[in-house]
């Protein structure tokens, strides 16, 4: 560990080592977020035109986020042991390496290379996840929410960039002999491999190694924290798990039910770059929330979003592309504020002992919901409709109430104190 500690840290030195950890991040997080749009743009459109099925449009999304469930078991162990820039660099190279064999599976037209790949590929956005962690090893408890959306937000730039390039790059993939629909996954590779440089080459001192060496959060001035409170790591678990079910599920088929209304990928792609933009733009006022408010009571705010969202995609006409737009920023809202508020939930009751573990465990949870939800979102438009799917994500949204409300009421009851010391 010592090697990555060239200098002694002081309590003036700490706030600068943060900054410093931040940038580094955000480049890496600009980068990631190309690769973590690819899969949400046309992962679905590219397996449906390969097998010809909207059944199994889902497909790719389940497996994209079982691929995350993996991975983020692998990342949070070597972050533990090793550190974050390992963890979350080795994520991004896999992530690469996945985009090369989605290529080659769609150029070869087999399913199951292209099933492995997407698996693979998974890794990425399960690095690009966990980086939100890295970002609040070094905060202090106070600010956790706003590092968290610091990182969250840098996303937005890659993520929204890479789903408007649908068509561009299908133009680069036509020009060099590839399908059309595997442009975004070339420059996603690339994208993906970058980031790894950025964090191999930049992210010293290591801020996970450096936390480990710091006082408790406990010896923080300036906050309470509730950080002695056991249910808080199911409970953020829960609160990330519903938020990522209902916007896997609802994100997945919405490019599909736009197709399936003579929209062509351009629409598609514009609908669900301002989704994705909802998902991490939002950041900075959600953390400001979580941090001022509470993050249980973000919660319940997050699954009320959520659920609004749903709705108003059931109730949108398939051809409107305005209201399906706004029904995915909303999704993407919900989304941000959820993640925001159970990460943070997460990281203050786990210690930083097996901090980095819990977090990957923490995400392997959401990524199996992700997975459960993109899989089977496929089979229920095609069973009952795009509507009933967007109900039955308004249904789960709402469960984050009674999971996390309860809780928040018993802390106004008994007056608890705000998350500032006076």
């Amino acid at each position: 560990m010592s090697q990555h500690l060239t200098e002694p840290v002081t309590t003036d030195s700490l706030p600068r080592t943060q900054k410093r950890t931040l940038t580094v991040l955000t480049v890496s997080q600009v980068l990631s977020g190309v690769g973590l749009s690819a899969g949400v743009t046309v992962g679905a459109l590219l397996f449906q035109d390969m097998l010809g099925s909207t059944a199994l449009a889902g497909l790719p999304s389940g497996l994209l986020t079982a691929g995350t469930a993996i991975a983020a078991v692998g990342v949070g162990r070597l972050s533990q042991s090793r550190g974050r820039r390992p963890g979350l660099a080795g994520g991004y190279l896999a992530g690469a390496a996945g985009s090369a064999g989605i290529i080659a599976g769609a150029v070869l037209q087999n399913p199951v290379l292209m099933v492995v790949a997407l698996l693979l590929y998974g890794a990425g956005a399960a690095a690009n996840l966990q980086a939100r962690y890295a970002g609040a090893d070094l905060a202090a408890p106070a600010r956790r929410a706003r590092a968290v959306s610091t990182v969250l937000v840098a996303t937005t730039l890659g993520g929204v960039a890479g789903a408007t390039l649908a068509a561009p790059t299908g133009v680069l993939a036509a020009a060099l002999g590839l399908p059309p629909l595997t442009g975004l996954f070339l420059v996603s590779g690339v994208a993906y491999a970058l980031a790894a440089v950025v964090l191999l080459g930049w992210l010293r001192p290591d801020p996970f190694l450096l936390a480990r060496t710091l006082p408790p959060d406990g010896q923080a001035s300036g906050t309470i924290q509730d950080t002695s409170d056991g249910p808080g790591v199911p409970q953020g678990i829960l609160v990330m798990v519903l938020a990522q079910i209902t916007m896997i599920a609802i994100m997945t088929m919405t490019p599909i039910h736009l197709l399936g209304h003579g929209h062509g990928t351009g629409a598609a792609g514009l609908v669900i770059a301002l989704h994705v933009g909802a998902m991490f733009l939002p950041s900075p006022l959600s953390g400001l929330l979580v941090d001022r408010y509470g993050r249980r009571e973000i919660a319940v705010a997050a699954g009320i979003t959520l659920a609004a969202a749903a709705v108003l995609a059931a109730a949108a006409p398939g051809d409107s592309v305005v209201l399906l737009a706004l029904a995915l920023i909303l999704l993407g809202l919900g989304w941000n504020l959820g993640m925001v508020s159970g990460t943070a939930i997460i990281t203050d009751a786990a210690p930083v002992a097996t901090r980095a573990k819990t977090q990957g465990m923490a995400d392997v949870g959401v990524a199996i919901g992700g997975a459960a939800g993109g899989m089977s979102s496929g089979f229920v438009v095609v069973g009952i409709g795009y509507p009933a799917l967007a109900l039955l994500g308004a249904v789960l949204a709402l469960a984050v109430i009674p999971a996390v409300g309860w809780r928040a009421r018993r802390r106004r009851e008994n007056g608890a104190p705000g998350r500032r010391a006076q």
